[in-house]
Parts: structure tokens; C-alpha cells; sequence
């Protein structure tokens, strides 16, 4: 049985959280973040389960990668270029999405919060600390060689594996640890789009396995998260790449205190 959530939600409730789906939808192809926005408004504003909050969102994310993704085909993000490490990248990906799917029912709604806030607060610091430092990548990885295959792959499963746990959607992880291998902003967010709908898929067939989808509740943040996302690609394409790590860094500094606490 799947977890129907459309009597335990508010009209205010609901409209909030179409609201909040839409600025979502505008980071996730501007800043990257806006996927941990959605998943902290179903922790904040509703009741739900660590693992009905995570299979829900990725519900909704696999429209959103398919949207970003052919946004940044269309303005050449996403080339044969880049091919060979988006197809390791997302190999990766789908054990690691099943495997994190399956881990969340370990996890209680209390230390689900705590990861969320953890995840946030790590990736914020990191980022701001080496764009004010002005340094370079810690590595140089090259896709072109066995190794760097094989670094993409094992990227991809622990990507995937954090992203099917806490329902937060690949890019807002994906993207800062592709920069620090050397992968361009632009590019990065465009093969993490890619990513998303790997990871989302396939930890939402882990979910739906588990009858821990709401079904209800997805088609309600799909679609506002869905417009955001291509008004976020707009918005991408007019904004200065350093500025946009720079706002990651912050807005995920800022929300990490409140999701752990």
C-alpha cells in the first residue's frame, strides 16, 4: 500500500509547498541546491516518514533531470565531449541509488534530519572555503584513461547512494564534487542533470518497491518544480559561473544548523 497524503495536507500546506517547489526548480539548474530545498519542506511542513519524504521527491526529480537535461543538450553543455564520463557517472549511479533507497529504512525521521544537515553544512564549507582560497581542483581527472573511468564509476555509486538515502537529488552533490575534480560549472551542472534522472529513477523504483511513495503529493511538486527548473536554466546562462558556486556555498551553510538541529 502507498502512503496517500492528500487528507493529512492543508490547502496552505499545499500551496507552500507548490511554492516552495518552484524556487526549488529555479536552483536546481542555477545554483544546485534546490533539490535539498524541497526535501527540507516536506521534513519541515509535514509528518512524513524519512523514507516517504525521500521516495517522493524522486518521484518528482526524474522529470526535473529530463527537463535539465535536454535544456543543457540544447545549449551545448551536454556534447560528445563529455559523453564518456556522464556514461560512467550515471553506471555508477543506479547501484548506488537502489542501494541508499534501501538503507533509508534504517534511518529514523530524527537522524534523517541530522544527515540532511550534516550533507549541507560539509559541501557549503568545502565550497566556500576554495573559492576564497582561489584553488585550483584537488584532482585532475581525465575519463579518457581506465583510471579515470573507473574514478567516475566509484564517484557515481557513492553520489548515488547518498542521493537515494536522503531524497536531496544527485546535482546538489554531484555538482560540487565534479568541480573539485577539474569539471567546469556549466558542465558539471548539465552532467549532473543527466545523473539526476539515473539516480532518481532508480531510487524511486527502490521506494516504490517498498510502498514508500506518495503519490499524491509527487504530482503536486512536480509541476511547479518542473517550470522552476527551465526558468533556472535561463537564469544559468546570464549569471557568472564563480557567483553561482559562491551563492551554493552560502545557501547551504545557511539551512545546515536548522536541519541538524
Amino acid at each position: 500500500m502507498f502512503e496517500i497524503l492528500t487528507s493529512d495536507i492543508s490547502a496552505s500546506t499545499a500551496t507552500l509547498l507548490f511554492c516552495i517547489a518552484f524556487i526549488s526548480g529555479i536552483g536546481i539548474t542555477t545554483i544546485r541546491p534546490g533539490g535539498i530545498f524541497l526535501t527540507v519542506a516536506l521534513y519541515a511542513l509535514t509528518t512524513l516518514s524519512a523514507g516517504v519524504i525521500a521516495g517522493t521527491v524522486q518521484i518528482a526529480f526524474i522529470f526535473t533531470g529530463l527537463i535539465g537535461t535536454l535544456a543543457y543538450v540544447n545549449s551545448g553543455e551536454i556534447s560528445s565531449d563529455s559523453s564518456t564520463q556522464i556514461v560512467f557517472l550515471c553506471g555508477g549511479s543506479v547501484g548506488g541509488a537502489l542501494l541508499g533507497s534501501w538503507v533509508n529504512r534504517l534511518v529514523s525521521r530524527e537522524f534523517f534530519g541530522i544527515l540532511l544537515g550534516c550533507l549541507a553544512g560539509v559541501v557549503g564549507v568545502t565550497i566556500l572555503y576554495r573559492q576564497a582560497r582561489s584553488l585550483d581542483p584537488i584532482v585532475e581527472v581525465n575519463s579518457a584513461t581506465l583510471a579515470g573511468k573507473c574514478a567516475f564509476m566509484l564517484l557515481g555509486i557513492v553520489l548515488g547512494s547518498f542521493s537515494g538515502l536522503l531524497g536531496v537529488g544527485g546535482p546538489v552533490i554531484a555538482v560540487p564534487a565534479l568541480i573539485m575534480i577539474g569539471v567546469p560549472m556549466l558542465q558539471a551542472v548539465a552532467a549532473a542533470q543527466v545523473q539526476s534522472v539515473f539516480i532518481a529513477f532508480f531510487s524511486a523504483t527502490g521506494y516504490f518497491l517498498q510502498g514508500r511513495i506518495a503519490l499524491s503529493l509527487a504530482v503536486l511538486i512536480a509541476i511547479p518544480l518542473a517550470g522552476g527548473v527551465i526558468l533556472g536554466w535561463k537564469i544559468a546562462h546570464r549569471v557568472d559561473p564563480d557567483r553561482l558556486k559562491s551563492s551554493l556555498g552560502w545557501i547551504l551553510l545557511l539551512i545546515a544548523p536548522y536541519l541538524a538541529n
